[in-house]
This record gives structure tokens, C-alpha cells and sequence, in this order.
């Protein structure tokens, strides 16, 4: 007799947590245009390139718009949009490390170039 009483306890439970989850559903529309954004940013991409740009501009360009789809991709594919402080988190934390790391091979290159020229004169 108990057994009944749960399975009918338990089944407007699973029917509720089914509909909870389709409505997380995001429209197909977000995700086209993102496609049609990224299409576009990658487009311009290689027009650095056919442009003949060099140097600092070239280079400040293409990451910009590698930055830019990245920030895309991880907001809108990985769902991250949604959680701000993952965002942020994804966003910012490796290229501060690469930063600081180097910062810290830079250091001790120019270490190791002066006790070189030091010792070797």
C-alpha cells in the first residue's frame, strides 16, 4: 500500500522538474545570430591579413577580434552569459596568469642576460 502512495507522491515531482528544464531553453535566434557575429568577426580577421597591415596594428587587431569571438563563444555556447562571475572568471583569470608568468621569464631573462655580460667580458 505504501508503495502506490509514493510513486504517485513522486510523479507530479518528475513532471514538475521536467518542465523547469524546458523552459531554460534559449531560442534558437540567440544562437544564429552569434553564428552570423562570429562569421563576421572571422571575416574581418583575415581581412587583416589581405590588408597588408603591419606591425603593432596588425597584431593589436587580430587579437582583439580573437578576444572578442572568444568572449562569444564561452557567453553564449558555454552558457556563461548567464553566470557573470564564471564569465569574468573564464575571461580573466588565464591571460592575467600569462601575464604574470611573463612578467617572472622576462625578469629572469634579463637576469640572466646581465650576469652573462658580467662574467663573459
Amino acid at each position: 500500500m505504501q508503495t502506490s502512495a509514493t510513486s504517485t507522491s513522486a510523479a507530479p515531482h518528475a513532471a514538475t522538474s521536467s518542465d523547469d528544464h524546458g523552459a531554460q531553453q534559449h531560442p534558437v535566434g540567440i544562437y544564429l545570430k552569434v553564428w552570423g557575429l562570429l562569421f563576421v568577426l572571422s571575416t574581418f580577421s583575415y581581412l587583416v591579413d589581405y590588408a597588408n597591415l603591419q606591425g603593432y596594428l596588425r597584431w593589436g587587431l587580430i587579437l582583439a577580434l580573437m578576444v572578442a569571438k572568444a568572449g562569444l563563444i564561452v557567453a553564449v555556447f558555454m552558457h556563461m552569459r548567464w553566470e557573470r562571475l564564471a564569465l569574468i572568471y573564464a575571461i580573466l583569470i588565464p591571460p592575467l596568469a600569462l601575464l604574470v608568468l611573463m612578467s617572472l621569464m622576462a625578469a629572469e631573462a634579463d637576469y640572466t642576460f646581465l650576469t652573462r655580460l658580467a662574467h663573459f667580458r
